[in-house]
């Protein structure tokens, strides 16, 4: 029985996964469905998370729009998600970034990564 989930999953897997990670600046071009219309809408923002593994893995994504915080978290491996753009690359020493939640304006930034 493990061995058919495995495989089933193993099915569903992306090949080329986006190479990110938690606070980066990314852009999520999502497929949206209107009616019998399919568009790409993009979404930008700085990467608050990343947990689960393998087909489960999904990622959490936060902008501020309009003064207001939000937040969509999407699976890595659906198909909804057409790609993950990295803009800028952020120096952080945790794996969640919630305390960004609570903040605005520049301490909400996040540093870049100088390499």
């Amino acid at each position: 029985m493990n061995d058919i989930i495995k495989n089933i999953e193993a099915e569903q897997l992306k090949e080329n996964a986006p190479e990110f990670h938690v606070g980066d600046t990314v852009k999520v071009y999502a497929k949206i469905k209107e009616g019998n219309r399919e568009r790409i809408q993009v979404f930008e923002g700085t990467v608050l998370k990343r947990q689960g593994g393998g087909v489960r893995e999904t990622f959490t994504v936060r902008k501020n729009s309009n003064g207001v915080g939000v937040e969509k978290t999407w699976p890595l491996h659906s198909p909804h998600v057409e790609k993950v753009e990295v803009i800028r690359r952020g120096k952080v020493r945790r794996a969640k970034l919630n305390y960004l939640r609570g903040r605005v304006g520049k301490r909400a930034k996040v540093k870049e990564l100088v390499k």
